[in-house]
């Protein structure tokens, strides 16, 4: 247990106070910090088969544990979980320094497994290695998800020096949030007590449309990953002789991807993947659209002359964050270019991956491409549909006032503008895990990843002021909690 003593008697919040200490902080402590554990290849289990023999995940979670067990924070005890069979999680517990707040707990979530590098990075920059430009810090994980326990902490931290009262608060970071979470589930189950009365959920694995206030997540689609099968022959065969008489696999694939989907438009055909968008919810896009207009359209690194889905900003951002999609994100079966000779394949595999509504059922969803992708194959081919594990959207419950206002008092004070609130079209399986565990429980939903976040892709860099604004976001709503009536 590691345990910092005295600290200065805690007092009213000082907002310039509390920038400078976070300020500061990031600069001395957590970026040097951060900038190690860019360097560790700290793969989600989804995309290291072999993550506990390699041992970055644990390594990882070693920096992590080291960097929160250091700071000043009277009664902080930071701990590395391990349950069996699973990939490890840093919990941190905090005690409160208001008595009046002792029992009322604030979860803050992140997680620290990466994705791989997903492409060649530009000259001068490696996913492995941290490289500061400017205002970015590029490098794998730095956005996504690396930056929440360093501003967790921080923010915890900073409190402290300033004197700043707040209730007990419980840091859980995961390693299996870019595999889906499968593991999530399992530790919060062990966590149960330890977690106690969870009043505020704090995730910061969001992000928003802009650096220049605090984005506000209200929802976030669900997601389905999942391998589409065809196989027509047991070995390939010369295309010169099987051409025109044994099925391509490939068009059978074609085939079966028009069942869910229209080709021409991109729209998904199954019932059962779509939802009715709630009325305050098209009133909330509609009011971001016409306040910010093209500023609202998320910009992307389309070839010139793309036509995007959608004929307004409005259509666009309702497409994005609660309408299904279908994208095939892999492939096996298809040899290299290289390497490709005058042969018909035997079998074509997709790595299909579906974006849900954030209320659509995915359990339902996926039960449903399953039965629609293998009735009836096309030329009695052999087909198989293989689910991954479905992951559940999330839509906000409504804000309670304190919230509210704590979150209006901290855009306004550490980004110099009014927040935004905004759907987001990603996942993230906590959130939907944490909603049915405590369905009492407010939410606060945001982060770092914005223009040229390029979380997931090649080039990743976190926004450092931005960053130091969430922290000081994160401490002001800590020390606005009420207690428990």
């Amino acid at each position: 247990m590691e345990t910092n003593e005295g600290m200065p008697a805690l007092g009213p919040l000082d907002t310039q106070a509390l920038a400078a200490e976070v300020d500061e902080r990031w600069e001395r402590d957590a970026l040097p910090v951060l900038e190690r554990y860019v360097q560790i290849p700290c793969l989600s289990p989804s995309f290291d088969a072999h993550w506990a023999e390699h041992g970055h995940l644990d390594a990882a979670a070693k920096l992590l544990r080291g960097f929160c067990a250091a700071r000043a924070i009277p009664g902080v005890h930071a701990e590395i979980l391990r349950l069996e069979h699973r990939s490890p999680v840093v919990l941190v517990e905090i005690p409160a320094t208001d008595p009046d707040r002792a029992a009322t707990t604030t979860l803050v979530y992140g997680h620290f497994d990466k994705q791989p590098p997903l492409g060649s990075w530009r000259a001068g920059l490696d996913p492995f290695t941290a490289v500061r430009e400017g205002d970015r810090l590029y490098g794998r994980g730095t956005a996504d998800d690396g930056y929440a326990t360093f501003a967790a902490m921080i923010a915890l931290e900073s409190l402290a020096a300033t004197g700043t009262r707040h209730g007990r608060c419980v840091l859980l970071a995961e390693a299996s949030e870019e595999s889906g979470s499968p593991d999530l589930s399992a530790y919060l189950e062990h966590l149960t007590d330890r977690l106690g009365d969870v009043r505020l959920v704090c995730c910061l694995d969001s992000g928003g449309l802009s650096f220049d206030r605090l984005w506000v997540t209200s929802s976030l689609r669900g997601n389905l990953n999942g391998v589409l099968e065809v196989q027509v022959l047991e070995v390939g065969v010369h295309s010169g002789m099987a051409g025109g008489i044994v099925p391509d696999s490939f068009r059978i694939a074609r085939q079966l991807l028009s069942r869910l989907e229209d080709e021409q438009t991109g729209e998904l055909r199954l019932d059962a993947l779509h939802v009715e968008v709630p009325e305050h919810r098209r009133k909330e896009i509609a009011e971001l659209a016409a306040t910010l207009g093209g500023a609202a359209a998320e910009s992307f690194p389309t070839v010139p002359g793309l036509e995007l889905a959608g004929s307004s900003v409005a259509e666009r951002r309702l497409a994005g964050t609660w309408s299904p999609s279908l994208t095939v994100i892999g492939a096996a079966g298809l040899a290299a270019l290289e390497d490709a000779g005058n042969v018909l394949r035997p079998a074509t595999s997709l790595m299909l991956s579906f974006r849900l509504p954030p209320t659509c059922d995915a359990e339902a969803a996926s039960a449903a491409i399953g039965r629609v992708l293998t009735a009836d194959p096309p030329s009695g081919a052999r087909v198989r549909f293989l689910p991954g594990e479905p992951g559940q959207g999330w839509d906000a419950p409504p804000e309670a006032p304190w919230l509210a206002r704590a979150s209006r008092e901290a855009s306004l004070a550490y980004f110099g503008a009014p927040p935004g609130v905004t759907g987001v079209g990603g996942s993230i399986p906590f959130m939907a895990s944490l909603g049915h565990r405590f369905p009492g429980t407010q939410f606060l939903a945001t982060g770092v990843l914005g223009p040229g976040s390029n979380e997931h892709g090649p080039d990743e860099s976190l926004h450092v002021p931005t960053a130091k604004a969430v922290t000081a976001t994160v401490a002001h709503v800590l020390a606005s909690l009420p207690a428990a009536r």
